[in-house]
């Protein structure tokens, strides 16, 4: 360990930092731009959100509800939206897994 010690240049180390803060930016910005979808309410309403959680869209199916029911519709909207923003949550920490792992960075580091 001595040795490594004696072989670290802080330039080269600085200049890593550096390409992976990019590489992580890079990934992030790609993530950001898909798209997932979750439904709720046996497929009554259908959100879809982005990587940056962000509602993107949002299906109605006009033949499975009642529209004189708003609580119930608002319910199983919010439903809707919140499981895809977990669904877009978990595809990205597994994403980031997988990049911090190819950068030899211990799991967690950057998710």
């Amino acid at each position: 360990m001595l040795d490594d010690l004696k072989n670290l240049n802080l330039g080269d180390l600085l200049k890593q930092a550096q390409s992976m803060q990019g590489q992580v930016q890079q990934m992030q910005e790609e993530l950001a731009r898909k798209t997932v979808t979750a439904d709720a309410g046996a497929g009554m309403v259908q959100a879809t959100v982005n990587g940056r959680m962000e509602l993107v869209g949002l299906k109605i199916d006009k033949t499975k509800i009642d529209t004189g029911d708003t609580e119930m519709m608002e319910d199983v909207i919010i439903a809707a939206v919140t499981a895809a923003q977990k669904r877009a949550a978990d595809s990205m920490k597994q994403e980031m897994q997988k990049i911090a792992g190819q950068m030899g960075l211990p799991p967690g580091l950057l998710g």
